[in-house]
């Protein structure tokens, strides 16, 4: 499922700007913030996969988990955490279109849980 991606791009998810901003947002937000999104995400990317047809089978799914760790290993800043790392696998080996779908939906969660987060403090200082 990989595409490769051309020296201009760092990272495989800069190719698309709305994914580049959501994993720079998701990679700056507290690790409650990254597993509680991950979990989210992990839901999400499964869904979009089963239909695509990408995941026929629970063997599928854990083939996207497991591909990419031997060779990158933990110099990622989403590798320190099991559940953001395979929320993130799984996002890096789905397909394009997938990634696409599931870039928007993941905007939407890490803006949704920073403002949840941002209430939540306020509502601590006024009482």
């Amino acid at each position: 499922m990989k595409e490769e991606y051309s020296h201009e791009y760092r990272r495989w998810y800069d190719k698309d700007p709305i994914l580049s901003k959501s994993m720079s947002t998701l990679e700056k937000s507290d690790d409650e913030t990254q597993i509680k999104v991950a979990l989210n995400l992990i839901k999400i990317i499964i869904e979009h996969n089963i239909s695509e047809h990408t995941f026929t089978s629970v063997e599928d799914m854990m083939e996207s988990v497991e591909e990419g760790l031997v060779e990158k290993g933990k110099s990622r800043w989403y590798d320190l955490d099991t559940t953001v790392r395979t929320a993130i696998n799984m996002l890096e080996n789905s397909p394009v279109p997938v990634q696409k779908a599931v870039a928007k939906e993941m905007a939407k969660m890490v803006v949704d849980k920073i403002k949840e987060d941002k209430d939540e403090e306020d509502d601590e200082e006024e009482s």
